[in-house]
């Protein structure tokens, strides 16, 4: 059974455990405070969605060096995201803790591969593959594949998950099978391309990401004096986003470990939602039976949302099936009232969008920082309509998932003309006048933005860059230009953009770890969430609802939730909207939750020219299925012929952002859809 959590031999509150100890527990509610003391053995933190589990770990790291359980340099605690490890590293500075290596998986293989290289690989450290692209497209030719860039960046995604899940080449299409992968291609054909793809790296003597986790793993397994020069130094470990953990970093994690149990995990069940990339949440879900001895700590109160919000997401989670009471986490609201959630419906997409563009206005108007607004939606193609509604009624977005700010060419740009400026001199206390001078010389005007498009999104990158040196001259008003160039080479180095005036545009996956005053979650129909693909699957279905619950834990006050009944003005409003409304719309019946409820079909009624374009689609994929000798669902599904008819795309790329056209159909039916939508 799970133990409860406490430092052997000292109580919490004895007078064996130091007053900076104990300050450092000091402000933490009781729930933190019990995972923050809990610094012996295996500790599987279970951790809600705004229940401070950031402030947690790093308060629970310091307890443990001040309380003489833990030597800083010992520790290593590894996150998903540069921006996450140096968000650890500043929060243990402030608590008076240096020394603890706080990395991602990479960085943490990267530092050690490159000390044992010579030892481990005959020599210095492979240079790694910069393109992966270049040579996944290089492997497909050699496999006699004709691929364009959309089917290569599928193909490249099917490597790397084949990877993370120690899937070998042959492996492969049996592995890919029992996953419910949907390759670009068929498995075979993928794993020609993924065999000459590991050749032509070995052949150039190249690693990619990935391998820098294997070859660390297999170094600590197969080298026992390298294991004992890594296990010697790191002694306690702090793996944080664990449900998010793949078997390859798992294995890693596992060979860091050799046996030993000083780890702390920390994770939340219901933000579970990377499956299809590996990640495998079995390992937080059944850490507590591996180490049976374990602490584990559940932390429930939600400091980040209303209670309004806090209800609604426990609703919706409540309804996903049974897990193990252990793994439960019911989060309790901390915050005052704020208002009731909003459910709209509205008849087609664009009323849709502008209906959410007013509001941010309306918001904006009346004061709310516009970079404290998103609008979150499923795929990054239901973005379009929302751009144009904000760009109409005047309001600045950022499309979050794009680009990253500081590989933007206007921000390069700037930054190397003001390290240039720096390397001149600077005048004391005129650092924002000169950031600004030297912005304008590339032709940027403060107080005149572009209407819209990639000259507004330029202005922006600038702006944001003003108002970071206004932040920190506001911090600190003897911070020169230099420091400030050092700034953004730290900031650069973390992915830590600054924050750009707009509303946020993101899909939900992107939109995880983030949070906003206020958030419309948008286009929540059947078909789209759950997306078509995952209908045929219930654990799938359920990794949609568990979407949908990370974006409703996004927002602090004001949450909307809409979807419309129709993509265009005049056709047959018919979509149901999301089967996970169920229950949470008022006056609306829960769905019974449980593996036994089947999935609902999405209904096709249509009208009009939708309706007479959806028959001669039916048709030509009728005609098509039988001379391929397939079912007719294997083509394209009816949702998806549903899909096509409404959205009539006239390009590729317009098709390519609908519901159930991958790459592969892309390749085999794109040029023949769209001939038959031309007529």
């Amino acid at each position: 059974m799970p133990r409860t959590a406490d430092l052997p031999g000292r109580s919490p509150g004895s007078g064996a455990v130091s007053a900076g100890a104990e300050a450092v527990l000091a402000g933490l509610d009781d729930e933190q405070r019990e995972a923050a003391s809990a610094v012996d053995g295996p500790v599987c933190i279970l951790a809600g969605a705004g229940t401070g589990k950031t402030r947690t770990i790093t308060h629970r790291i310091a307890y443990g060096v001040h309380a003489g359980a833990f030597v800083p340099e010992q520790v290593l605690a590894v996150t998903f995201t540069a921006r996450a490890a140096g968000e650890l590293r500043s929060r243990l500075a402030a608590l008076g803790v240096g020394g603890v290596q706080a990395r991602t998986f990479h960085a943490a293989a990267m530092r050690q591969l490159r000390y044992f290289a010579p030892r481990v690989l005959g020599g210095p450290m492979p240079p790694l593959v910069e393109n992966k692209l270049r040579v996944v497209a290089s492997a497909a030719t050699r496999a006699r594949l004709s691929t364009d860039r959309t089917s290569l960046r599928d193909l490249a995604s099917e490597i790397e998950w084949a990877k993370t899940t120690l899937a070998t080449p042959d492996d492969y299409p049996a592995r890919a099978a029992a996953a419910g992968r949907e390759p670009p291609f068929d498995a075979a054909t993928v794993a020609r391309v993924y065999s000459s793809y590991e050749s032509a790296k070995q052949r150039d003597g190249m690693l990619d990401f990935e391998d820098l986790l294997l070859v660390t793993a297999y170094a600590l397994e197969e080298h026992p004096d390298v294991a004992r020069q890594v296990r010697g130094q790191y002694r306690h470990f702090v793996v944080d986003e664990y449900q998010d953990v793949n078997p390859l970093q798992q294995r890693l994690l596992d060979a860091w470990l050799g046996g030993r149990a000083d780890v702390c995990v920390v994770g939340d069940p219901n933000q579970t939602i990377y499956s299809f990339t590996g990640a495998d949440p079995d390992y937080l879900l059944g850490f507590a039976d591996r180490y049976p001895d374990a602490a584990v700590v559940k932390l429930e109160r939600d400091y980040r949302s209303t209670p309004q919000v806090v209800g609604l997401a426990n609703k919706l989670i409540g309804q996903a099936p049974e897990r193990r009471s252990i793994f439960r986490l019911k989060l309790l609201g901390q915050r005052a009232d704020g208002p009731e959630p909003r459910f709209l419906e509205h008849p087609d997409e664009p009323t849709e969008a502008a209906a959410v563009a007013q509001a941010c206005r309306a918001m904006i108007e009346a004061g709310t920082p516009a970079s404290e607004i998103a609008v979150l939606f499923r795929i990054n193609a239901q973005s379009q309509v929302y751009e144009s509604a904000l760009a109409d009624v005047g309001v600045p977005y950022v499309l979050k998932g794009g680009e990253r700010f500081f590989e933007r060419p206007e921000v390069r740009e700037a930054v190397v003309l003001l390290r240039g400026a720096a390397a001149g001199g600077s005048e004391p206390g005129a650092l924002v006048t000169t950031v600004r001078d030297v912005l304008a010389s590339t032709g940027w005007v403060e107080h005149r933005p572009p209407a819209g498009g990639a000259a507004r999104d330029r202005w922006q990158s600038l702006a944001a860059l003003v108002d970071l040196a206004v932040d920190l001259v506001a911090e600190d008003p003897t911070t020169d230009l230099p420091r400030f160039v050092a700034h953004l080479a730290e900031r650069a180095d973390a992915q830590h953009a600054p924050t750009v005036q707009g509303v946020t545009l993101a899909s939900m996956h992107a939109a995880k770890g983030l949070e906003w005053d206020a958030v419309f979650v948008v286009g929540l129909v059947d078909g789209v969430l759950p997306i078509a693909q995952s209908l045929s699957r219930p654990d799938a279905v359920e990794e949609e609802r568990r979407l949908l619950y990370v974006a409703v834990t996004r927002a602090r006050e004001q949450l909307t939730l809409s979807w419309s009944l129709t993509r265009h003005p005049g056709a047959k409003r018919a979509r149901p909207r999301s089967r996970f409304l169920d229950g949470l719309v008022p006056g609306s019946t829960p769905t019974a939750p449980g593996p036994q409820r089947k999935a609902k079909k999405v209904k096709v009624v249509l009208d009009g020219e939708a309706g007479e374009l959806f028959e001669r689609l039916r048709a030509w994929r009728s005609s098509t299925a039988q001379a391929a000798s397939v079912p007719a669902y294997v083509v394209f599904t009816d949702a998806t012929l549903q899909a096509i008819a409404e959205a009539r795309p006239t390009s590729i790329r317009e098709l390519s952002g609908l519901p159930g056209v991958g790459a592969r159909k892309l390749e085999m039916y794109g040029e023949d859809v769209l001939a038959t939508v031309g007529g």
